[in-house]
């Protein structure tokens, strides 16, 4: 799978996707019907009769864990926590990505700049009611790159359409890009970037994940489909671009230069402010895109959506890596619910073999890249738990948890999405460390109630009979 038509391609031939030939408003319209069919874990849909417009735009395509299991090009049926694994072993060794001739690059078919450029050509949507407007970056990643040491960084952040030739960003302290454009800053330079819409679905899971830094999302990606990425170099930016994508947006982000931007209607079910906030923007330079390009958008909001799939696999994967590679014996199995965004909320099983075990996977998971930012709540269960099996969870936490072997850490890394901080106050967050295990160290251990086996085989020879 190299783009955005492979994954519309599979999925039609599975039955997963339904093109939606009624004309659809891009004014809140659209947002909703996807939303609602999100809520139902409905199939991808490509809109194909945009009012004002006559680009299609596609949505819902990380919906469910069916299409996600497709995107990694893994067997029908398999779980997140399948998806997690296997996320893991395949991404132990990064492939770099492979430049190739810009006249054989889909993305280049046509080339925009000067006067010429005009965002609003797109059916950008305005995806809810108190959006501060059109959000041209939803299910995009921007492309950056470290001066000092040529690391190359995907990641995902909201862009807001504030002009024909301006996309709006949120690089939140501490981001990759963020830490990146603060060294463009010390130069007195602008950042060259690049905004990626509608791509291979894996290049925005990625950008949306929580890859470690000096590691480049291009690598991961290769080595989770087991071959190179193509990439293409911008036409006004010295940046790798993926050769097969949509539409390309081409910039450059002055750290002293601010627009008014906001609200959004954020992943947390919540709107992101009370009102606009100066952010920085892309002025753009350029833009290049396929013919015929197919936009992409997600309708973010309240869980579960297509956004909180994406997150629930791109975080809990990376978080699954994260403490394979601590060496941390007796790991089991990780699971970041969707309804938490996949980054609020860690649930680890593990088998016991030494006293303090529990205590060393409760920090190593805050401590890992992608638990050090968000990640509120941990809850580690033994080996006999299924962390996905949310009731089973629930029994561990009501017969095995006990407060005083938790833990409350008041500081660590916040995200200023978060709604449950104030909005003047969102740097720093509390974090909760839970043991909803019985604990090694215990002599005499409860003693588990078990059916005898002879008499369940009997009882299910008899099922029928019973009129069971």
């Amino acid at each position: 799978m190299k783009d955005m038509r492979d994954f519309i391609a599979v999925c039609e031939e599975k039955e997963l996707l339904k093109r939606i030939t009624a004309e659809v408003d891009w004014d809140l319209e659209l947002s909703h019907i996807a939303k609602l069919n999100e809520e139902d874990q409905g199939p991808a849909l490509l809109f194909e009769n945009i009012k004002d417009y006559s680009t299609p735009v596609i949505t819902s395509v990380c919906t469910t864990v069916e299409r996600l299991a497709l995107i990694l090009g893994m067997p029908e049926g398999s779980s997140l926590v399948d998806l997690y694994k296997e996320w893991a072993e395949r991404a132990q060794k990064g492939i770099p990505p492979e430049f190739v001739d810009k006249s054989k690059a889909p993305c280049k078919e046509n080339i925009i700049t000067g006067d010429d450029i005009d965002l609003y050509k797109f059916p950008v949507p305005k995806f809810y009611p108190l959006d501060g407007g059109r959000f041209f970056g939803t299910a995009h990643f921007i492309v950056c790159k470290d001066p000092d040491t040529g690391w190359v960084n995907m990641g995902t952040y909201r862009s807001q359409l504030l002009g024909k030739d301006v996309v709006g960003t949120q690089f939140i302290k501490g981001k990759h890009a963020d830490i990146i454009l603060k060294k463009y800053q010390k130069l007195g330079k602008p950042m060259p970037v690049a905004s990626i819409v509608g791509c291979d679905p894996l290049l925005f899971i990625l950008g949306a994940s929580r890859v470690s830094a000096f590691t480049s999302e291009y690598d991961v990606a290769g080595a989770l489909r087991n071959e190179a990425v193509e990439v293409v170099l911008g036409e006004t930016v010295d940046l790798p671009v993926p050769a097969h994508a949509e539409i390309v947006v081409e910039g450059f982000v002055d750290a002293d230069k601010f627009m008014e931007e906001g609200p959004f209607g954020e992943y947390t079910g919540y709107y992101s402010g009370v009102g606009t906030d100066p952010r920085n923007f892309i002025k753009v330079t350029c833009i290049t895109h396929r013919d015929n390009p197919i936009f992409w958008g997600t309708t973010v909001g309240r869980a579960v959506t297509d956004t909180h799939m994406t997150m629930a696999l791109s975080y809990g994967a990376t978080l699954w890596q994260q403490l394979l590679a601590m060496k941390i014996p007796g790991l089991k199995a990780v699971y970041c619910p969707p309804e938490g965004s996949g980054r609020f909320l860690a649930i680890i099983s593990i088998q016991q073999m030494y006293p303090g075990h529990v205590d060393q996977v409760l920090t190593a998971a805050i401590s890992t890249e992608m638990g050090a930012y968000g990640l509120k709540t941990v809850i580690v269960v033994d080996e006999d738990i299924d962390p996905w099996d949310i009731p089973r969870v629930m029994y561990a936490l009501s017969f095995r948890f006990q407060p005083n072997r938790s833990q409350v850490i008041k500081r660590g890394r916040s995200t200023p999405l978060d709604p449950s901080l104030p909005i003047e106050a969102r740097e720093i967050t509390g974090r909760l460390l839970l043991d909803a295990t019985i604990p090694y160290e215990w002599k005499e251990k409860p003693i588990p109630i078990e059916l005898d086996p002879g008499i369940v085989a009997k009882v299910k020879e008899r099922w029928s009979e019973l009129g069971l």
